[in-house]
């Protein structure tokens, strides 16, 4: 291509010019999906770019302005449609992907998650409860070996407004025969600090499951891509 004004006019590159080596697909292949950056994998999604980005290019571009992966789950179909070279397909690619990794997130039928600490709450909802609109109270049913028999949503919107009854907490646990239980809650804020309430809730639960026998081992607070445990900051667990 011919000089204009004396200077060499800007190449695009696309995923095809890269090396073979280097692109997403072969890397994955040959790597494993581990290996590549959420951008990349992102990139495998939308299979192509537009003028002058390449499919990587604009897999970055949506994550800066969502603010990550969590960000792109939290937006709405048509914001994430509406964004230069998406569209209804890839927008559903994208929403269908983000989707099936919540899901193997849940428990599985054939194997039950095994809850031995706060991480293992964390592994199981955080990614889900951490760009909930809305503040959603879930109890965990474990049995005896700390097996998650159940995830129950018991309320949502705000538990201020709505007072949780204790009676509701235990009701699918003695059903279930459950031998503990954990509370999970998220704050749509993004600050999981425990507030006077949450206190005040989980000293009620734990109380109530003392008479009950069924022992409330932690209660988590979700934020943006955090939380605490409330027994670990010994606040209503002393």
């Amino acid at each position: 291509m011919a000089e204009r004004d004396g200077k060499q006019p800007k190449r695009v590159y696309r995923i095809h010019d890269l090396e073979r080596s280097e692109r997403p697909r072969e890397r994955l292949k040959q790597l494993g999906a581990q290996s590549l950056s959420t951008a990349e994998l992102i990139a495998i999604l939308l299979r192509v770019g537009v003028k002058g980005e390449s499919a990587v290019q604009v897999a970055q571009r949506l994550l800066k302005r969502f603010g990550g992966l969590q960000g792109l789950h939290r937006a709405s179909f048509e914001e994430v449609e509406q964004e230069h070279g998406l569209g209804e397909a890839k927008a559903a690619t994208l929403k269908a992907a983000i989707e099936l990794g919540r899901r193997l997130s849940l428990h599985s039928p054939d194997e039950r998650i095994v809850i031995n600490g706060p991480e293992d709450v964390a592994a199981l909802l955080l990614y889900e409860m951490s760009v909930l609109e809305q503040e959603h109270l879930r109890v965990i049913l474990l049995n005896t070996r700390n097996h998650v028999l159940e995830v129950e949503e018991l309320y949502r919107g705000s538990l201020n407004a709505s007072p949780v009854r204790i009676a509701e907490v235990f009701r699918k646990a003695i059903r279930s025969n459950a031998a503990s239980i954990i509370l999970v809650h998220n704050h749509p804020s993004g600050d999981p600090s425990p507030s006077s309430d949450d206190i005040a809730l989980t000293r009620a639960v734990r109380e109530a499951g003392l008479l009950l026998d069924i022992e409330l081992l932690d209660h988590i607070v979700i934020g943006q891509g955090r939380y605490i445990s409330m027994k670990e900051k010994k606040l209503a667990f002393g």
